[in-house]
């Protein structure tokens, strides 16, 4: 017996442009996945000038994506989409996210959930008072708070702001997309993020004082945002952007890459990063900065190379073990593709959606849980 598919509305940062941010890949390879499961998916997004001039993604195949220009807007062409749905999902960052927030919460009749891509991020903007896009009283209001961050951080969300349901759902790789190239090694470290001041030291000191120390290795930068006064050492190339598409090259171009983790996430723990995701699954073993909860992630040593400082990055480039670069990538790809991928994510999300509106609307929950006959190929059974 299968569930009657889904109907979801999605408000998020940005699907149509991965410029400058990272929810657009995450989104794409979730909502590809969830509607491969034989769910219909609306995408709403806030037409902003810095997203228009980048859109990779402005039609997508696997849902319907569809711009506003104001919160006036959203409210009057879209309030019958909300209001209908099964499930409707408001993402973080979204701008005005406190007045959509609101305006969804009264409006949905079906199950809300708020999705946090940002969640350590979130929580210290709360602790300060700043609400660009969520408030305290939002979070009840939610039936169901899904979390780029496990750990303690879901009994916090519970126990002390009130969500009925804080759940993790951490970020993923489209297996499809991202897989190994055969392509020239070109560095031997590299590094893919936008830039971040929080991050920024922790670039410093495991790759860029490590290439100042080996001006024989080869390293790249890539991403936007970086301050003119950075001084790169000769030997970082620096890339403005990387599209998504070329993503699996970089990776595969690679011998080691960075993972470098925000500020906010590393003192939450349990934050994986996409990137983590997408490099482990090109065949990129990873160098990571350290952080609790990521032994359940990647195993250290096995699939991934923890570092705290320059000299611990330097012995791994110059480590003489030929093999051990190849096994620490085949390991991790291995896991990554047997825990971390869409297809993984979107059967949680359905998981957790589903538990939403059983526990809102019992009665019209057991009504979906008939046999629905129009089944294609690429769903699959519910775990």
């Amino acid at each position: 017996m299968r569930e009657k598919p889904l109907d979801i509305v999605v408000l998020g940062l940005s699907l149509s442009s991965s410029w400058g941010n990272g929810h657009a890949t995450t989104f794409r390879a979730l909502l590809r996945s969830l509607a491969a499961r034989g769910h219909r998916i609306l995408f709403l997004e806030r037409d902003v000038p810095w997203y228009a001039a980048h859109r990779d993604m402005p039609a997508p195949g696997f849902c319907r994506l569809e711009l506003y220009p104001d919160l006036p807007t959203l409210q009057d062409r879209w309030a019958g989409a909300v209001e209908s749905a099964d499930a409707v999902i408001v993402g973080s960052y979204v701008p005005q996210g406190v007045a959509v927030g609101e305006w969804v919460q009264r409006t949905a009749r079906g199950a809300t959930a708020f999705y946090d891509i940002d969640t350590p991020v979130t929580l210290a903007k709360l602790r300060q008072g700043d609400t660009e896009y969520l408030s305290p009283e939002l979070i009840p209001g939610y039936d169901a708070y899904l979390s780029f961050t496990g750990g303690p951080t879901l009994e916090l969300l519970m126990q002390h702001y009130g969500s009925p349901a804080a759940r993790p759902l951490y970020c993923s790789v489209d297996a499809e997309a991202y897989r190994p190239q055969d392509v020239p090694k070109r560095w031997d470290l590299s590094y893919l993020g936008t830039y971040s001041p929080d991050r920024q030291p922790v670039l410093e000191r495991l790759l860029l004082e490590p290439a100042r120390r080996a001006p024989d290795l080869r390293f790249v930068v890539a991403g936007p945002q970086y301050p003119a006064d950075i001084a790169w050492p000769a030997n970082v190339e620096r890339l403005d952007h990387v599209p998504p598409a070329e993503h699996p090259a970089f990776y595969s171009a690679s011998r080691y890459t960075l993972n470098v983790t925000r500020a906010d996430m590393v003192a939450a723990g349990y934050s994986p990063s996409v990137r983590l995701f997408e490099a482990a699954a090109c065949g990129a073993p990873v160098i990571s900065d350290i952080w609790d909860g990521i032994e359940t992630v990647l195993r250290p040593e096995e699939e991934i190379v923890l570092a705290a400082d320059t000299e611990a990055v330097l012995s791994v480039l110059r480590d003489p073990d030929s093999g051990r670069q190849e096994r620490i990538a085949q390991a991790a790809r291995k896991r990554i593709l047997s825990e971390h991928t869409a297809e993984h994510r979107a059967a949680e999300l359905e998981a957790h959606l589903r538990e939403a509106l059983h526990r809102k609307a019992p009665a019209r929950a057991l009504a979906w849980a008939q046999p629905f006959p129009a089944v294609t190929a690429t769903q699959r059974e519910l775990p």
